[in-house]
């Protein structure tokens, strides 16, 4: 009899017994890896509104502006009450990738920041709960007597999209809430721009250096992601040592890049950024997605691809190396990987918000399996040396691409799912090397 769902063992019911073979080096420890984040938690709110509405609430078609609490909750509880409101996102890039990281790997992550006390059924903080992934642990979320950030996209009536930015208390995560613990055990610890650049005397700040301390105390990689052009390039230059100080692994996208760098060429600023960080993910629009890191001289991998041309000629001669950190190698050799968009793109691109995230996902999912796979099998060959990936810096292009072509195929920055099954027989190819 063919049961009906989707198994993920071969046993139709569950099995105690473990490989014999196996036995010796399947110590019993604590089940699997994670990756934490800190974010500004926040739900994009997408309604239809008139004229009047806007004109009511001071706001300017077609603009962005900051709104204070009292009118957020004015203007919040009107859409409520006409029910204009089309549509109720829970947002934020680390929300986004962490929410993504668990629908792939099917696998605990954790999320750090704000949360209402009070959560109403229906209202913004109750969608949040709604579209996160039950995999993600929000028992380390920060109780506030307040609203969670809001950011309304208004559409009028000629379709002119009128946006309506409230922060409520999503800043206000206490240096005091940060579990050492759940950072010490993680694969990686992810961050945004965002959080170090808020208003004077808010605890963000604060609280984003600590966790940092406790990721450094344990040798826990820091994962960075840009955010926005216009937060990096007002200092690139505080940026950059921010980088060489805290981080391990940056993600950016081309514009990012520029800001950062001054390199318009996305090959030269991944190159660049290598000055500072270990790992660098960096998305390119139409034309793909570029990797860089390190690995050691002596263990490189020529690619069996084409050789491809570029600022740096031959760039991926070594793609199909492992990434490892500066610091674990002895003779660092840094290596690069490029491609073009998975099937030329989509056809139609739904949503370009979280394109980047979803490659992100796909990285921190592969980060996670080798420290999974080296507390299984520690004397794997796979882990002779300390690398940073299970796969080589080819196939976690490969991965992450797949990934953000999935994200623009839809309308929200949050999977609903992994992956299509018809791509299951590729597993293997994602982690062969």
């Amino acid at each position: 009899m063919k049961f009906p769902g989707k198994r993920k063992s071969k046993h139709y019911f569950p099995v105690n017994a473990r490989d014999p073979l196996l036995q010796a080096s399947q110590q019993e420890q604590e089940e699997g890896s994670w990756v934490v984040g800190i974010d500004q938690t926040l739900v994009d709110i997408e309604a239809k509104v008139d004229d009047d509405f806007l004109q009511r609430y001071g706001l300017s078609a077609g603009h962005s502006l900051v709104i204070d609490d009292a009118t957020a909750e004015a203007l919040y509880n009107e859409l409520m009450r006409e029910q204009l409101i089309s549509h109720q996102f829970a947002g934020g890039t680390i929300g986004n990738t962490l929410h993504n990281y668990s629908v792939l790997a099917d696998d605990r992550s954790v999320l750090l920041g704000v949360m209402c006390n009070n959560i109403q059924i229906g209202g913004y903080a109750y969608r949040y709960l709604c579209n996160t992934s039950s995999r993600m642990d929000l028992n380390f979320l920060q109780g506030v007597d307040g609203a969670i950030g809001r950011c309304f996209t208004l559409i009028g009536e000629q379709g002119e999209r009128t946006f309506a930015i409230s922060p409520g208390l999503m800043n206000q995560l206490q240096a005091a809430s940060i579990p050492e613990e759940v950072i010490a055990g993680a694969s990686a610890l992810v961050l945004t721009s965002y959080l170090v650049r808020c208003q004077p005397g808010e605890p963000m700040p604060d609280a984003t250096l600590r966790a940092i301390e406790f990721a450094k105390k344990h040798n826990v990689p820091v994962v960075l992601t840009l955010g926005t052009k216009y937060v990096i390039q007002d200092n690139p230059q505080f940026w950059r040592d921010f980088l060489r100080e805290h981080v391990s692994i940056v993600a950016m996208n081309e514009e990012e890049a520029f800001a950062l760098t001054g390199e318009a060429d996305p090959l030269l600023a991944s190159n660049m950024a290598l000055d500072w960080v270990d790992l660098v993910l960096c998305t390119a629009g139409p034309t793909g997605l570029y990797m860089a890191g390190f690995t050691e001289e002596a263990f490189k991998r020529k690619t069996n691809h084409p050789l491809l041309p570029g600022a740096i000629a031959e760039f991926n001669q070594f793609e199909f190396s492992r990434a490892m950190r500066h610091q674990d190698c002895q003779q660092p050799l840094r290596i690069f990987s490029h491609i073009a968009p998975y099937m030329g793109g989509p056809e139609k691109i739904m949503n370009t918000n979280g394109a980047g995230d979803g490659a992100l996902a796909a990285l921190l999912h592969d980060i996670t399996a080798n420290n999974f796979h080296r507390q299984k099998v520690p004397n794997s060959s796979k882990h002779a040396r300390e690398y940073l990936t299970y796969s080589s810096l080819a196939q976690v292009c490969k991965y992450a691409n797949r990934v953000s072509y999935q994200v623009l195929n839809q309308h929200s920055p949050r999977l609903t799912r992994g992956l299509p099954e018809r791509e299951d027989s590729l597993e293997e190819s994602y982690w062969d090397r």
